[in-house]
């Protein structure tokens, strides 16, 4: 009977003993795993049409694309978490509007009411503008105009230009002068055809602005003229991109980067900056001899307070031109004893970078 019992007794221990490492798996659930990463990425055209459930392969506009990226990228980064990063260009529908009228010509009479004077030209760039408000004087929004007018500056020359109203206000669209069209290989001050216009009008651009360079990006208007036929000439503006090099003919759809961070919960729209601090910026707030601050007990940068002070004068030293709201996780050196690297995140407050 006795051996009955031991027998029953290690078998009720092997029933009712917890597993020893139901704990130590508990723990290691329990504790949460930070993964940061960054990246650069470019959305495809299936990647818009798959996140906005349309063909056009871009965004409707950079509102949408803000509320719809972070999505994709909770599925493509699934274990990324706080201070993680990635920026993502994108397409989106940016439309530029374009105008077609027939050319008025002024009469010498016109120019003359304008100037008070019997030349039948302008003398002041301002004169065109003071014809337009008073032979247009209850404009609506988007009214556009195209006048043909004489011009004296040391001689006499024709322009054409249009005007469209916009926000309360005219705002020309140059044309092309009769030098700039013979340069284009024209020999009458008007182009053959809109896709003539749309192949010579790059390149002329690229000259144009040699001394008033645009950034990539930029998108530019220029107006343009076609003969009609019995007496007609009628203007058309049209609109190109510059991407740094070149100009091309704007389809209404432009590129964008935006940067999102993981704040730890969800990816958000995120302007900031990863920056390390540099030699010279050690030097810039007296630490150029070794390079790190150091954090020891009674040492100069042992209170945080001090190195954000001098993050500070780094930051307004080497960036003076960020906006209010631009955000930095910056990381420097320090020495508590053995040299490390610590990270300090700030964002611009009142002219003034404070810890976030």
């Amino acid at each position: 009977m006795k051996k009955i019992f031991l027998l029953l007794t290690v078998f009720s221990m092997v029933f009712t003993s917890c597993d020893p490492m139901e704990d130590i798996y508990a723990d290691i659930d329990n504790k949460e795993t930070v993964i940061v990463g960054e990246a650069n990425i470019t959305l495809t055209d299936d990647d818009h049409n798959e996140l906005t459930g349309n063909s056009y392969g871009n965004f409707g506009s950079i509102d949408e694309a803000k509320s719809l990226i972070p999505g994709f990228l909770d599925d493509k980064y699934p274990v990324w978490g706080e201070n993680s990063g990635v920026k993502v260009s994108f397409k989106y529908y940016n439309k530029v509007s374009t105008y077609s009228e027939n050319v008025y010509e002024l009469s010498d009479d016109e120019h003359n009411a304008i100037t008070g004077k019997t030349y039948g030209n302008f003398d002041s760039g301002s004169h065109i503008y003071q014809f337009v408000d008073n032979q247009y004087p209850t404009p609506s929004e988007g009214d556009f105009v195209s006048l043909r007018y004489r011009y004296y500056s040391g001689g006499e020359q024709t322009l054409t230009d249009g005007f469209v109203y916009i926000d309360g206000d005219w705002e020309k669209v140059k044309g092309f002068t009769v030098d700039e069209y013979k340069a284009m290989g024209e020999s009458y001050p008007n182009f053959s055809s809109h896709d003539e216009a749309a192949a010579k009008i790059p390149v002329t651009l690229v000259e144009l602005f040699k001394f008033n360079p645009k950034s990539a990006g930029d998108i530019v208007s220029a107006m343009y003229e076609l003969y009609k036929g019995s007496g007609v000439t009628k203007s058309y503006t049209s609109n190109f991109i510059f991407d740094g090099t070149s100009f091309s003919k704007y389809n209404n759809v432009k590129d964008e980067t935006i940067q999102f961070g993981h704040d730890g919960n969800n990816w958000v729209p995120d302007n900031t900056i990863k920056y390390t601090l540099t030699a010279a910026d050690y030097t810039l707030v007296g630490n150029g001899n070794y390079g790190n601050f150091d954090v020891r007990t009674g040492k100069a940068e042992e209170s945080e307070s001090v190195r954000v002070d001098k993050i500070n004068t780094i930051l307004l030293n080497n960036f003076p031109n960020d906006a209010e709201g631009q955000k930095y996780i910056v990381s420097y050196n320090i020495y508590n004893g053995a040299a490390g690297v610590w990270q300090l995140s700030v964002i611009k407050t009142g002219g003034a970078y404070v810890k976030q």
